[in-house]
């Protein structure tokens, strides 16, 4: 079923402002879409690129425009302790080479072939497991690790060392890397002891600096979520494609593009 959406806001909005505020693709994609004739509004196709939709008004995309943005891929692996995120050294395992159609949950999904390209979304390091992500989707990117995203990052950490209110309290705010000073965190101690950490920035190896600097020593750190994405029952080693609804999900989570 195509993709539709009814307007509600007081003032009109150009569709690939709107389009792009609701997570759907960026303005230079609603554009495109809105050229090959793939947007309607009341079943009337949209044909000037600077069409302003009004309350009320119903918006539908083709299938083929569904199509289409989903042909640039985006995976999330459950990568292990032991696979290095990208640019592996001698010996070393690459997160890219999990893509396999045997480590694919479920079976379902082809495995991307050499000739595409998927670096990953952020960072998470050769001793850190949980969710990355993998992506050719510029827009996507943008939306995780560009500049202006606002997308947060949740852990759970398992540490060494005596936690007490004043680490935590430095842990949230009042630490500085690389001579720069952290964005406020929230940091909890989870009923097993470890540490639920949520950032909005990435810093490298950053959690692990930061407990390195209150005298806690990391032991464990597993990454469960990304923005809107959870990686929820898929298994350790495996991977899947992210849906269309996840794209748009994390597209209006980063802030828009």
């Amino acid at each position: 079923m195509s993709w539709s959406r009814r307007y509600e806001e007081a003032e009109p909005q150009r569709v690939n402002r709107w389009l792009a505020q609701s997570g759907v693709c960026s303005r230079r994609e609603a554009e495109a879409l809105i050229a090959r004739g793939l947007v309607s509004i009341n079943g009337e196709r949209v044909d000037d690129p600077g069409r302003k939709i009004a309350a009320g008004q119903l918006l539908r995309l083709a299938d083929d425009a569904e199509a289409e943005l989903s042909n640039a891929l985006t995976v999330m692996v459950h990568k292990p302790v032991g696979v290095v995120s990208a640019h592996p050294e001698r010996g070393q395992t690459e997160a890219a080479q999990l893509l396999t159609a045997e480590r694919s949950w479920g079976g379902a999904a082809e495995a991307p072939g050499p000739e595409r390209s998927l670096p990953p979304l952020g960072r998470l390091d050769m001793d850190s497991r949980g969710l990355l992500l993998l992506s050719e989707d510029g827009v996507a990117a943008k939306a995780v690790i560009g500049p202006e995203s606002t997308l947060s990052k949740e852990y759970l950490v398992q540490v060494e060392g005596a936690v007490t209110g004043r680490k935590l309290g430095l842990l949230r705010y009042g630490l500085r890397l690389d001579g720069r000073q952290l964005r406020r965190a929230q940091v909890g101690v989870e009923p097993d002891g470890r540490l639920r950490f949520v950032l909005t920035e990435g810093r490298n190896r950053q959690i692990r600096r930061m407990c390195e600097l209150v005298e806690l020593r990391v032991l464990d750190l597993f990454r469960i979520r990304v923005g809107p994405l959870t990686l929820g029952e898929l298994p350790e080693g495996r991977w899947r494609p992210i849906t269309v609804a996840e794209r748009a999900a994390l597209i209006a989570g980063g802030g828009g593009v």
